[in-house]
């Protein structure tokens, strides 16, 4: 493929469906506590066998519902944490996912002040990073993944985060399948967005067979 062909098919896959899955749940993702706590949340939901619009629906209802602090998440009981994520129809993992999210709050508390950002700082290896994620009970390494993928505009550590998923997509958009040759493609900023997009690719047919007669056009 040549550079300008893809190019414009990166062009118009973050266009048509270029949001972070951060973005979709609400989150303006930034290197402060609360945002960070909040995409901690939704990959931990992302973790599940269950659909990402599922796991971000459930994240947003646990924040319309104060929840956007581990200090707040931990405040409030367990069964209002298992009815906001059944608003947001995570009912098959709902009990145990309320219990996860209410010990992860208070590992966050107890062990580092609350805030996620002693984690970028302590680690000097993305494979320490991945690590110190995985010690939060529901994040294994899908979750670490998907948190790392998301925040990896955010950190300087993470870079870049192409997981496989992300080059299936790729590959069924006839981008390339290097990691550092796709991602160099990306604008400024965007990485993250390009990742995202590119797994929506793998999971939708739909979305590769819009973005490709769309860069055609």
């Amino acid at each position: 493929m040549v550079a300008a062909t893809a190019q414009r098919i990166v062009a118009t896959l973050l266009e048509r469906h270029g949001r972070t899955y951060a973005e979709e749940a609400g989150i303006t993702l930034k290197d402060k506590p609360s945002p960070l706590y909040e995409l901690l949340v939704l990959s931990t939901l992302l973790s599940a066998r269950i659909s990402s619009n599922v796991a971000v629906n459930a994240a947003r209802e646990l924040f319309a519902a104060g929840m956007r602090t581990p200090q707040h998440l931990r405040e409030a009981t367990w069964q209002q944490r298992v009815d906001a994520l059944g608003r947001g129809h995570y009912r098959r993992y709902d009990e145990r996912t309320a219990t996860m999210l209410g010990d992860g709050a208070d590992l966050l508390i107890n062990e580092h002040h609350a805030d996620l950002r002693t984690l970028h700082t302590d680690a000097t290896t993305e494979k320490q990073l991945r690590e110190a994620l995985q010690e939060f009970p529901g994040i294994g390494p899908t979750g670490a993944t998907i948190f790392l993928r998301e925040v990896q505009d955010v950190w300087s550590l993470p870079h870049p985060v192409v997981d496989q998923k992300v080059l299936d997509g790729a590959q069924r958009l006839g981008l390339p399948t290097d990691a550092g040759t796709l991602i160099a493609l990306a604008p400024d900023g965007q990485r993250a967005r390009l990742a995202a997009a590119c797994v929506r690719a793998a999971l939708d047919r739909d979305i590769v067979d819009d973005v490709l007669a769309a860069a055609a056009d």
